[in-house]
């Protein structure tokens, strides 16, 4: 059996950066989508001339001199708020924007009304009228390994998700960096451990490899609670294995 890899620093000193460029642009576009990008932050404490993360204890007192905090990036998220009743036909905004999401559009939304499909509407229960689309979501490879993904992109979801109806997702590799991936056999595992770690969150596969999730769902709740237990237990035992 392989050993998950050691974790670089603390994960409880992991946080989310969300932000909106708002252009200030007066138009049906600009009024129906909106990009908002996530940055994953890493508040670490140095001690002395190190460039590893120090433990609590590496310190004699909680105010050392020797010590210093940073922040650094280690992952980013984005996500895309549609409004279905915006200004334009919702469909031809995400057209425009990008494939990955004129994809996701043809597979949940009407070309003519830019509306959900009917069948779609009857999977959703009415708490919005937006759809939120998690479009990419990238951590560096030595934080990966440990769940900490859907941890972040739960966290994520729950701050962009109110007045929202569905959340949409298309999991698969983005990092396409690594050598190993050029076998078939060994992408279609790691394409299906993504999606597997999306389903804990309660996302469901829809059709085309779109999956749904909705802002009702309690499998939403209930994971998000499981996961921040888990981030704990994470943090608890990085500092045990650095004491």
């Amino acid at each position: 059996m392989s050993k998950r890899p050691h974790l670089p620093g603390d994960p409880s000193d992991l946080y989310l950066r969300i932000s909106y460029d708002d252009e200030l642009w007066d138009t049906p576009q600009a009024d129906t989508l909106e990009r908002w990008n996530v940055s994953v932050l890493h508040r670490r404490r140095i001690h002395g001339g190190d460039q590893e993360a120090a433990a609590p204890s590496s310190c004699s007192t909680p105010d050392c001199r020797s010590c210093k905090v940073e922040d650094t990036t280690v992952g980013s998220m984005t996500f895309y708020r549609v409004y279905l009743d915006g200004a334009r036909n919702a469909f031809r905004a995400m057209e425009e924007e990008s494939e990955e999401l004129y994809e996701t559009a043809q597979v949940l939304l009407d070309p003519e009304t830019g509306f959900f499909t009917s069948e779609v509407s009857e999977l959703l229960e009415y708490v919005g009228s937006a759809l939120l689309v998690m479009d990419r979501v990238t951590l560096d490879p030595q934080w990966r390994g440990h769940g900490l993904a859907a941890l972040l992109g739960c966290e994520a979801i729950y701050r962009l998700m109110a007045g929202c109806r569905a959340i949409a997702c298309s999991p698969g590799i983005t990092d396409l960096s690594s050598q190993r991936l050029t076998d078939r056999s060994e992408w279609d595992r790691v394409n299906a451990k993504i999606a597997q770690g999306w389903a804990i969150l309660g996302f469901r596969l829809y059709r085309d490899n779109v999956y749904l999730l909705s802002p009702a769902s309690q499998d939403l709740e209930e994971q998000r609670g499981a996961l921040r237990r888990r981030l704990a237990e994470l943090g608890a035992s990085w500092r045990i294995g650095t004491s």
